[in-house]
């Protein structure tokens, strides 16, 4: 048997009690749609219990099944009965924020933003976007490659000391302004290539990705001034005239690799410039070799290569190691740990090389690229380590595998 009334039928004695607000036993049966009205009618003191403001819909207004029952049978909505309407159809006011009048699944869903806790965790969820997006566009473990430069050309100088951490944090500064300038110029064309990227995909705004890099680069220079004074002023100065002159100008031009690679050969020499910096310039060239070949391959990331640019990235790879290995002035154990660190730096940057030549798609020539980044901490422990520093290249040897792991998260390229 059907409980909804039929057209014309005048309201119930139960149905005129319960619009005008008395309270009605509940018939059996009908015990949630009793605990529903009893829920309704015992909200706005709930909240006006809390201190908040009663809400219009839940003070000055009948709910709907009220209305529906106080109408003529003439004007009531047949499709919505007087005396019975689903859970779902009560307009159920929340006791509290975050706690529904029934506390049921049903309800609690309808308003996520009530739900305990839910502001502050879309607070940290932005907070913690942000600083990923940030963390993308500086490619941020990219960074453990930087402070071996000034830490391989400190050891070449013999002035691996108290000012080294200082020139080091001044590097990853200007390495991190550098990253974001280089986002900011190719903006356009990442939207194309890279959409995911923090600037074209809108997680990070142009002029704050801009106004990041003027930051970091300030912050690079003060920094190297106060650890290395005039001299180190006088290296970093160039230095970030260099890293901007790159990403702005020379990047999409055949001087690229060549721009890049002095970037990386004056950020070991400002790691010597506290001392001889003539010693460093050695140290500084076989870097600066390593970073041609890396920014050869980046420039092929996106469209693929030829097989023969991997090949010939590779036989300077090898003569790089070579180059850091074989000029030791040290016996013994010394002597070995720097072929045997060039030999680990062959083995993990060679192969993916390797790798590129066979099969020269976009995906293993990036896969180079972010080898040859993670890889660098390899080359400048074997500088290190040649030049009598063996703790601080195994240090900075042992940076490598860390930064493999970080870049699986956060692209290096």
């Amino acid at each position: 048997m059907s409980a909804v009334p039929e057209a014309g039928r005048p309201p119930s004695a139960r149905a005129l009690r319960v619009a005008e607000g008395q309270r009605v036993p509940a018939r059996p049966g009908n015990r949630h749609q009793a605990a529903a009205r009893h829920a309704a009618a015992q909200a706005p003191r709930a909240v006006s219990r809390a201190g908040a403001r009663p809400s219009p819909t839940t003070t000055a207004h009948p709910t709907s099944l009220d209305r529906a029952a106080a109408l003529p049978p003439t004007c009531r909505d047949q499709s919505t009965p007087a005396n019975t309407a689903s859970a779902d159809r009560l307009p159920v006011p929340p006791r509290s924020f975050g706690e529904s009048a029934l506390s049921s699944p049903a309800t609690a869903a309808v308003s996520p933003k009530l739900q305990p806790g839910a502001g502050t965790e879309r607070r940290a969820a932005g907070w913690k976007g942000t600083l990923r997006a940030v963390a993308e566009l500086v490619r941020a473990p990219a960074a453990l490659s930087v402070p071996g430069d000034v830490i391989a050309g400190a050891a070449a100088a013999g002035t691996l000391d108290r000012r080294t951490p200082g020139l080091a944090a001044a590097s990853v500064c200007l390495y991190w302004a550098g990253m974001a300038a280089n986002d900011w110029a190719d903006r356009e064309l990442d939207a194309v290539e890279r959409p995911e990227r923090p600037i074209p995909s809108g997680r990070i705004s142009p002029g704050a990705a801009l106004g990041l890099a003027a930051g970091l680069t300030a912050a690079g220079v003060g920094l190297a001034a106060w650890a290395g004074g005039r001299r180190g002023l006088a290296t970093a100065a160039p230095l970030a005239a260099m890293v901007w002159a790159y990403d702005v100008k020379a990047k999409n031009t055949a001087a690229g690799p060549a721009a890049m690679a002095a970037c990386r050969g004056l950020d070991v020499l400002l790691g010597a410039s506290s001392g001889p910096v003539a010693k460093a310039v050695p140290a500084a060239l076989t870097v600066a070799a390593h970073t041609y070949t890396v920014t050869e391959l980046s420039r092929r990331e996106v469209s693929g290569a030829d097989a023969r640019l991997p090949l010939a990235t590779l036989t300077g790879t090898v003569a790089v190691a070579a180059t850091a290995a074989g000029l030791s002035t040290r016996r013994g154990l010394r002597a070995w740990l720097p072929a045997a660190l060039a030999g680990w730096y062959v083995s993990h940057y060679g192969r993916a090389q390797a790798r590129a030549a066979a099969e020269p798609s976009a995906a293993r020539v990036r896969e180079a690229v972010g080898s040859g980044i993670t890889g660098l901490p390899t080359l400048q422990g074997t500088l290190a380590a040649r030049h009598g520093s063996g703790l601080a290249g195994l240090a900075l040897a042992a940076a490598a595998p860390l930064a493999r792991r970080l870049v699986r998260r956060i692209s290096a390229t």
